[in-house]
């Protein structure tokens, strides 16, 4: 039996089997990642439900949004909400890691957004596919950055999301590869919470960031209207 799709307004996502089901940060990095350079080309590294690319189909009108899922279930229902979607003309999924895919392309993006796994700590949910989700052995952010900017266009801007405990190191990694951070929002769950994530996009340019700061409740189940006013677009009930 298949559980019921989780329903944003203009889709529905299958999650029963992937690892990382949809959560606040996603969302967050699908609502928030900038499209205001155009993009033509789009790849979400580490696809999972395909929630970002659709975020990105309904938003833009860049006509190639590709995907990367390395894991097999992830990558089949990845697919199957690509189909299922108003925008399956534009959506693409490979089945790939992401040294495999660098090595086969030439093609290069206007935009790349990835929600990789980040929990570095040697952590184990006796979820074996959760756990590869989630711990970021299983795409470091060297590798990651360091296929960004092997696949980023001359003008394009990376989008990610990490735990902000991470953030400087995380930039100073980027900066290696030839990476600058360009915008920076951190997020609180509520105004009294440390600050737990960090949002991060990354040109060739080496710019002056803007900063800002987003509290998303002001108690339980209250949003901030700055929240709300970002994510309207998808939630129903928002």
């Amino acid at each position: 039996m298949t559980s019921k799709p989780f329903k944003f307004k203009e889709f529905s996502i299958h999650q029963d089997r992937c690892a990382m089901k949809i959560g606040t940060d996603g969302i967050l990095l699908g609502a928030w990642a900038t499209i205001k350079h155009k993009p033509d080309s789009v790849l979400d590294i580490g696809a999972g439900t395909g929630i970002l690319s659709l975020m990105l189909a309904q938003r833009s009108l860049a006509p190639t949004i590709e995907a990367l899922e390395i894991d097999e279930d992830a990558y089949e229902q990845c697919v199957e909400n690509f189909e299922s979607s108003p925008w399956a003309d534009r959506l693409f999924c490979f089945h790939a890691g992401l040294d495999e895919f660098i090595a086969e392309l030439e093609d290069s993006y206007d935009l790349i957004i990835s929600n990789p796994p980040f929990y570095s700590e040697d952590v184990s949910s006796g979820n074996s596919s959760r756990d590869v989700a989630r711990q970021n052995q299983s795409l470091p952010f060297d590798e990651l950055l360091e296929g960004v900017s092997k696949l980023l266009s001359f003008d394009g801007i990376f989008a990610t999301i990490i735990p902000h405990k991470e953030e400087k190191a995380f930039i100073i990694l980027a900066a290696s590869f030839g990476l600058y951070p360009s915008r920076i929002l951190r997020v609180k769950g509520n105004p009294s919470a440390e600050i737990k994530r960090s949002l991060l996009e990354f040109s060739f340019s080496e710019l002056k960031p803007t900063e800002d700061e987003l509290i998303i409740e002001i108690k339980r189940h209250e949003y901030t209207l700055a929240y709300q006013e970002l994510t309207k677009s998808f939630y129903l009930k928002m």
